[in-house]
């Protein structure tokens, strides 16, 4: 996923349906530096991590 995008996500109030390793997911936060994004399973809010922007996917694009 692009950066622009991710960062488009992650101040929107509407969900995107965006997952990592198939898993659906929230984006809570793009780091521009390093391109990575702080998120957390929908499933398991708990379950906060940092990955890299290429990981994620949004679905339907």
């Amino acid at each position: 996923m692009n950066k622009q995008r991710a960062q488009e996500i992650a101040a929107s109030p509407i969900m995107a349906n965006v997952t990592y390793k198939r898993s659906p997911i929230y984006i809570q936060h793009v780091d521009e530096k390093n391109e990575s994004a702080r998120i957390f399973p929908l499933d398991q809010p708990e379950n906060e991590q940092d990955v890299s922007l290429n990981d994620l996917m949004e679905e339907g694009q």
